[in-house]
């Protein structure tokens, strides 16, 4: 049963690395480099915290994605030891890794960590709406840079769900506390 779930997440990614076009690859592969350390989602957050009406956006983002890299970079990574998908698959990856561990993807986890935390609390709709979009776009980027499995990104995606609900619990319960207090 795993064999055949590996077999399929291989085969459905080299149908992704079909989808290359000449004008999307230098697009994509840039996109993907901003997630590098996480660091888009990180200046972002960091950036939320010093306008009021985004402030809580920021520091649940934050929360959520020291959450995701215990969980995924930390913890997981090294103890799966997935490798990249060229190893085994006939894949030429558009960016480069450091990291030689596959599963989960921890530039999706950060993503959907930050994204959904956003989602939850920015103030406008369309900001919302954006988080999502970069979170899911981060996700995919992955896949098509040719980095990592389709089941890395979802995993990743997922713990990255996890985190920023986590996160959000731990704001609901210190919120709880502190009007007790008051």
């Amino acid at each position: 049963m795993l064999d055949t779930l590996l077999q399929l997440d291989g085969q459905l990614l080299v149908a992704i690395q079909g989808l290359h076009t000449a004008w999307l690859d230098p697009i994509v592969s840039f996109y993907t480099k901003l997630g590098d350390a996480g660091i888009l989602f990180i200046a972002l957050s960091l950036a939320m915290l010093f306008w009021k009406p985004t402030r809580k956006a920021g520091a649940l983002a934050l929360g959520a994605m020291i959450l995701g890299l215990l969980v995924t970079n930390l913890t997981i990574k090294p103890l799966v030891e997935r490798p990249r998908p060229w190893v085994d698959w006939p894949i030429v990856p558009l960016v480069t890794e450091k990291d030689p561990n596959s599963f989960p993807s921890g530039h999706t986890c950060a993503a959907f960590a930050a994204g959904l935390s956003w989602a939850r609390a920015l103030p406008w709709s369309w900001g919302r709406i954006a988080a999502i979009v970069m979170a899911v776009c981060m996700g995919l980027s992955r896949l098509y840079v040719g980095v990592h499995y389709p089941t890395d990104m979802l995993v990743g995606a997922a713990i990255g769900t996890l985190c920023a609900w986590a996160a959000w619990k731990l704001y609901q319960i210190y919120e709880e506390k502190r009007n007790c207090v008051l």
